[in-house]
């Protein structure tokens, strides 16, 4: 079967996700598992948005509303935009996968990071595109190593904005100075699936940006801060030719009722957020703390996870973690052999990963 697939499909490195907490009772026998994984808001959705789910339930024998008008209605109010520079997705992964599928030729180019969003090569590889990962700089994205890679073959750059997994971020003016360098022939995908977690005030204004600069995409999330990245749900945001054109490729009813109700009770939720920011706040700097006791580095970080220094193969670790019902990211697929990502937790979360780490690293 091999010989009848496509060759760029062979190429590809099949993404493994964080491993759910249901495997890991089946797999181990654990009762007490916690998910420090894959980056989820582990405050979980608001009331408000669990009632906005039940109350829907019984109509679910209906398609979805293709457009998802209401949920476009209230993001471009948010916004500022217009319901006609929005697209939405199951989850922002899809529409990654849709401008590659609109705008990508055979053989043409992709810049990114290294390491970063594994996604980003997936869906370049698919349309047999060429990826071109630039090595970040003190963990961080550099923008004038990938000025130096454009070539006469670059379609698209992606720029994940803060990173993922080093939770570093670009600013308003690095953006502005490469953005004006950037042909206008090249897409330039803002990826700000963690923008929400900034505490930084020199965050780039994307929205601002996309007024001046016609070949943005920005995407975006409701699964990390808004915590229903079980339902998938993210959207972009771009001029009105863009969304066009990406339209042209979507599928019918791809995003499903449950999560269009859902995220549109959360966007009317705003202490859930501001909850959420407090909580993660608190528990970055718990864990700055406590990592740096344990003799550890960490790369400090914008998002709602830290990427931390072990000094030593991590494989072991993050098996023993996980033998002790706590799930961690062991980050060897980014090729940072040495380093674990861990999700930025409920105090009582941070407090056992902590504790069982020292223990674990007693016996290293």
């Amino acid at each position: 079967m091999k010989r009848l697939a496509r060759k760029s499909i062979l190429e590809i490195k099949t993404y493994k996700p964080g491993k759910p907490i249901e495997e890991v009772k089946r797999e181990l026998g654990l009762r007490k598992i916690i998910k420090l994984a894959s980056n989820e808001n582990t405050l979980g959705p608001s009331p408000r948005t669990i009632k906005a789910l039940r109350d829907y339930l019984p109509k679910i024998y209906l398609y979805p509303e293709d457009s998802c008008f209401y949920l476009k209605g209230e993001l471009a109010k948010r916004l500022k935009v217009r319901m006609e520079n929005l697209i939405m997705g199951n989850g922002s992964d899809e529409i990654m996968e849709l401008i590659p599928k609109t705008f990508l030729n055979p053989g043409e180019e992709v810049i990114y990071g290294h390491p970063s969003f594994l996604i980003y090569e997936i869906v370049v590889r698919i349309m047999g595109g060429r990826p071109v990962p630039i090595p970040l700089k003190d963990y961080t994205y550099d923008l004038k190593g990938m000025l130096k890679a454009i070539t006469r073959k670059t379609k698209i750059i992606f720029i994940c904005n803060p990173n993922n997994p080093t939770g570093t971020m670009v600013s308003e003016e690095e953006i502005r100075a490469f953005l004006k360098r950037v042909p206008g022939r090249i897409i330039v995908i803002l990826d700000e699936a963690y923008k929400d977690y900034v505490e930084r005030k020199d965050f780039p204004d994307s929205i601002r940006l996309l007024k001046k600069n016609k070949n943005i995409i920005i995407l975006r999330t409701f699964a990390k801060i808004y915590g229903l990245a079980g339902l998938r749900i993210g959207y972009g945001i771009a001029r009105t030719e863009v969304i066009n054109l990406l339209s042209k490729v979507r599928l019918p009813f791809n995003v499903n009722s449950l999560a269009q109700a859902a995220a549109l009770a959360s966007l009317k939720d705003k202490e859930q957020v501001k909850r959420t920011r407090r909580m993660n706040a608190l528990g970055k700097r718990f864990l700055y703390e406590a990592i740096r006791g344990l003799g550890l580095e960490y790369i400090p970080t914008q998002t709602n996870f830290i990427l931390i220094n072990l000094k030593r193969g991590s494989r072991r670790i993050c098996q023993a973690l996980l033998k002790e019902g706590i799930i961690v990211r062991e980050m060897s697929a980014w090729g940072l052999n040495n380093y674990m990502r861990v999700t930025i937790g409920r105090e009582e979360e941070n407090r056992r990963f902590i504790q069982t780490l020292k223990k674990i690293l007693r016996d290293f």
